[in-house]
């Protein structure tokens, strides 16, 4: 009954390739919505916004950059984590050096860095690909990191080899360093996150797009057509790349507030990538499906027991949520590849064809 489509009619073709075919679809996004820009700031307390809503937030759009070179392109990536780093010490620096700067301002700016640094690692994906990509894809993760932490220029030859996020106002309200809200930051994060989430649903339902389909699917036979690969995988890294560098300067001003170089190291990689995967390859939903069943499980898995009167330590809750992420991959891999966004389309063809059986 939610999702009845009777007297919806598409009586022409831009009606039939319309962003929400069912109007149903529309009016889901609108709560959605209106959830994340109204209701979660009014209600959330400090301890939802800095456990849940932000890094889910955060995380979600790294997903994303991940799964439009991997999902999308067809091009493996374990360096995820490095380049996050590359966008973080870049915002960094552009505060530092331009104090003036509005901080929105240098978070796009930094993905620019990012890009460039994700170019250049792309380059072996003109004459390697698969396996050979992604070992590729970690020799930069393992290079980045080691450069986070031997260049002193990056942190400004701070003696802790930290970078620490300073005060930063805008239009008179602190939005990042120790004086920030986490409200101000949350707004900050989502007003960023959804910019972004809508320049990659353009592109995935354009040119660039179809372009990337056909070279995941046989990058011979879309050279054959007529697609120069070269400038699309390279495409695909600089637009990745950027997304998750703007990811990683937030992840640092807008959550952490200071990091560390082993704070961008291998464990950063694969934890966006089981994002991608359990969240579903190809899909700009699953990131923040993914996103949420990551980053809220721990919270549960220390939550739940406490509420029931159970003592389970730390090293434990951390043990079983190791298993229990493990798992999940195994099952998607296996069960369901396409992750939770195909659990979600299959429930809502089932919406819309109820009661029937068919």
């Amino acid at each position: 009954m939610l999702y009845r489509t009777a007297g919806q009619f598409k009586t022409s073709y831009r009606a039939d390739q319309a962003l929400f075919p069912v109007r149903q679809d529309a009016i889901l996004l609108a709560i959605i919505l209106a959830l994340a820009w109204v209701v979660f700031p009014l209600t959330a307390s400090e301890f939802q916004f800095q456990t849940l809503l932000i890094p889910v937030l955060i995380y979600a759009l790294a997903a994303l950059g991940l799964n439009l070179l991997t999902g999308y392109a067809g091009q493996l990536s374990l360096g995820t984590g490095a380049f996050m780093g590359v966008g973080a010490y870049a915002c960094y620096k552009l505060i530092t050096i331009f104090p003036e700067m509005n901080l929105v301002v240098a978070v796009l700016l930094s993905g620019l860095f990012s890009a460039a640094v994700g170019v250049l690692f792309g380059l072996p994906s003109l004459r390697i690909k698969g396996f050979y990509l992604a070992i590729a894809t970690l020799a930069a993760q393992f290079f980045l990191v080691w450069l986070f932490e031997k260049w002193g220029w990056l942190y400004n030859y701070n003696a802790s080899g930290a970078i620490q996020v300073p005060n930063v106002e805008m239009f008179g309200i602190w939005v990042a360093g120790p004086l920030a809200t986490s409200t101000a930051q949350y707004y900050f994060v989502l007003g960023i996150v959804t910019f972004l989430t809508l320049v990659a649903i353009n592109l995935t339902r354009g040119s660039a797009g179809r372009t990337w389909k056909a070279v995941r699917d046989m990058d011979i036979a879309a050279e054959l057509i007529g697609i120069n690969l070269m400038k699309a995988k390279l495409y695909a890294f600089a637009v990745s790349s950027y997304i998750v560098g703007v990811a990683g300067a937030l992840f640092v001003f807008m959550w952490r507030g200071a990091a560390e170089p082993n704070l961008f190291d291998i464990d950063l990689s694969f934890r966006v990538l089981f994002i991608a995967i359990i969240g579903g390859l190809g899909s700009i939903l699953g990131n923040y499906l993914g996103a949420i069943l990551i980053v809220a499980l721990p919270v549960l898995l220390n939550t739940v027991p406490d509420a029931f009167g159970l003592t389970i330590k730390s090293a434990t809750v951390e043990h079983i949520n190791v298993i229990i992420v493990g798992c999940l991959i195994i099952f998607f891999l296996i069960v369901e590849p396409h992750g939770l966004a195909r659990l979600w389309q299959l429930i809502r063809e089932k919406l819309i064809l109820w009661p029937f059986p068919h």
